[in-house]
C-alpha cells in the first residue's frame, strides 16, 4: 500500500492529485496547512509528500525545509517530496528547499503520475530522483 501525504488548502489540487494518482493500492492523507506536515509525517511516515507551494502561512518551501532539517538531524526519515509550484520562477525556490521534484501548475495528470511514480520507485530503491 502506497501512502501519499498531500499538503494544500485548495480543493481543486486535492481533486486533481487524487484523480491522477488514485488506485486500489494508494491512500491519501490531506493536511490543509504547512504547519501540519511535520506532525503528519511523525505520526505515520508516508511514501511520498506532495506540497502545494502556497499553503496558508507556512508554504511548501518552508514545509520542505522543515522536513529536510528534521531528517538531517535524524529526527525524521527522509521522504521524497514533490513540490507543486505556481510559476516557473518558483522552481528556483523548490530546488533551494531540497524538493526531490517539482511541477508547475496547472497540473498535467500524466506528468504528475509519471513524476510521482518515479519518486516512489527511486525511494524504494534508495536512489535520488531527478527533478522534473
Amino acid at each position: 500500500m502506497t501512502e501519499v501525504l498531500l499538503a494544500t488548502d485548495a480543493d481543486w489540487v486535492v481533486e486533481e492529485v487524487a484523480a491522477a494518482l488514485s488506485g486500489p493500492d494508494v491512500t491519501f492523507r490531506v493536511v490543509r496547512s504547512g504547519q501540519e506536515v511535520r506532525p503528519a509525517v511523525e505520526a505515520s511516515t508516508p511514501d511520498l509528500v506532495i506540497l502545494d507551494f502556497q499553503i496558508g502561512n507556512m508554504g511548501g518551501m518552508a514545509s520542505c525545509l522543515d522536513l529536510r532539517l528534521e531528517s538531517g538531524m535524524g529526527r525524521l526519515p527522509r521522504v521524497p517530496v514533490l513540490m507543486l509550484a505556481d510559476r516557473e520562477a518558483d522552481i528556483f525556490l523548490a530546488r533551494r528547499s531540497d524538493a526531490d521534484a517539482w511541477l508547475v501548475k496547472p497540473l498535467n495528470p500524466m506528468q504528475l503520475r509519471r513524476t510521482a511514480l518515479g519518486l516512489l520507485s527511486a525511494g524504494a530503491s534508495g536512489d535520488t530522483a531527478d527533478a522534473s
